[in-house]
């Protein structure tokens, strides 16, 4: 029996279903109409008061039906797998695809090659919560014992396991086995009357083998290190002034100030403030802004997006001009153009929409050190926690948890709780340095566009000419 008859029999329908639910979702004059099902088992383990005291599991199953005719899109979607219950589906969604005027319908193609970017070399499905329980309590004793100011530990272990069946009026039959395990850590710090707390985690698309004998000792020092650096840390002054974003983390802040702008759909609307800057230079030929849903086991990567779309590495910005907008079906048909694999959806229950993978800036030719010399007064920031940011206008503002004071350009005092503000374009353009240290942060980072989906994020360390920083 083949991967794909397997899938078939999990959500039990046969390939000759999967075409009579086309045609009943084209019944109406539909152009284009694709099937998506889904069965997730995910697991969640949590540890507080320096036990193991809460678990669960939680299954979801079910199918959606998309419809597009014309500029008109119709969604329906079932918890049951019955032909009756789907079919009805189709027809609500065919309904309420109607209102658009209908296109020619594209010629059907052969089901693309999917190359495998990911898998759990030991699946969750025989380890019970008892073979999880020792790295939570490891990591618990590992951080109590590093430092005796610690006077709480909360970890969790969330994995999960995803099978998807996808089938389209094009032809396109595509199954995929989603793994993905997180491992997180907060640790809550008191001296001389001040209460402080730091965060870690690691998420990668993996089985059992990520809970590894280094995973607790790497977690636990990095949240000894994040917490402790904060009761020698003091708000700086405000003002404006250059800023060092450190390498990896600092990689949310291209997420959600450049890399949202970047989404064909805010563009198609006209809301992105790149809309009109395609094919244009947007900032330095030294900068190429990459999102990438190929690397291996990373949380963001997908072997084909939620349209059936082969997952690649695509050059938003390449050598500092606007080279590609990220394209799901529906944009790539406006613009003319080839979807880019990034047609992503929360489940089931939600249509795709033009969404981030792994989105990272490539390496420059720098050293950090040689940033860092080169600012007589600055900030360097690299624990950033949260942030807002207005799509249209590029405006945003992020919390930054923790970071340094560069004075005469080395770093001296610790800094902590301060905002950082600017503009996204503007931004982008004040980068006057990029070292050669790009990292992907592989924390438990997710995207909360109208859905949540898994992403990751990175970038190298860069000097920033000037940006806002809110302090005393």
């Amino acid at each position: 029996m083949s991967n794909a008859e397997r899938t078939m029999e999990i959500f039990g329908v046969t390939e000759e279903e999967l075409k009579k639910l086309i045609s009943v979702a084209l019944s109406s004059g539909g152009d284009y109409a694709d099937l998506y099902f889904e069965h997730s088992i995910s697991n969640e383990l949590n540890l507080r008061d320096s036990e193991v005291n809460g678990a669960g599991t939680h299954i979801d199953y079910g199918m959606g039906i998309r419809v597009i005719k014309g500029e008109g899109t119709g969604y329906a979607y079932t918890e049951i797998t019955t032909m009756k219950e789907m079919e009805r589906a189709a027809k609500t969604a065919a309904a309420i695809a109607t209102s658009g005027v209908a296109k020619s319908p594209p010629a059907e193609i052969s089901t693309p090659l999917f190359k495998e970017r990911y898998k759990a070399e030991i699946p969750w499905d025989g380890i019970s919560f008892a073979d999880r329980i020792p790295t939570l309590v490891e990591l618990n004793n590992l951080i109590f014992q590093s430092d005796k100011r610690v006077k709480k530990v909360l970890g969790k272990i969330s994995d999960s396991n995803t099978k998807i069946l996808f089938f389209n009026s094009l032809g396109i039959l595509a199954v995929d086995e989603r793994p993905m395990v997180s491992v997180a850590v907060t640790c809550i710090m008191q001296h001389k009357g001040k209460t402080e707390n730091g965060s870690s985690s690691r998420s990668f698309r993996k089985g059992y083998e990520m809970l590894s004998k280094n995973l607790p000792q790497e977690l636990a020092r990095e949240v000894i290190s994040r917490t402790s650096i904060q009761f020698e840390a003091k708000r700086p002054k405000g003002g404006e002034m250059p800023v060092v974003m450190g390498a990896g983390s600092s990689g949310i802040l291209l997420h959600e100030a450049i890399g949202h702008a970047f989404e064909a759909d805010f563009n198609r609307m006209g809301t992105s403030i790149f809309s009109d800057k395609l094919g244009k230079r947007i900032c330095s030929e030294e900068i190429s802004v990459v999102d990438d849903g190929t690397i291996y086991a990373n949380r963001g990567s997908i072997t084909f997006d939620d349209e059936g779309v082969v997952s690649q590495k695509t050059y938003m910005v390449k050598e500092g001009i606007l080279n590609s907008y990220l394209h799901d079906r529906i944009s790539a048909d406006f613009y003319k153009t080839l979807p880019t694999g990034n047609g992503r959806r929360e489940s089931f229950r939600f249509m795709p929409l033009p969404r981030m993978r792994a989105t990272y800036m490539e390496s420059g030719k720098s050293k950090e050190e040689e940033l860092i010399a080169s600012v007589k007064n600055g900030l360097y920031v690299n624990n950033f926690s949260n942030g807002q940011v207005q799509i249209g206008a590029g405006d945003f503002t992020f919390f930054v948890k923790s970071g340094y004071l560069i004075e005469n350009g080395k770093l001296t005092s610790p800094v902590k709780d301060i905002n950082i503000i600017g503009n996204g374009p503007e931004a982008l353009r004040d980068i006057v340095g990029i070292a050669d240290n790009s990292i992907i942060d592989n924390g438990t980072w997710t995207c909360g566009k109208e859905q949540y989906c898994a992403v990751s994020c990175g970038m190298p360390s860069v000097l920033v000419s000037k940006l806002t920083v809110g302090g005393n």
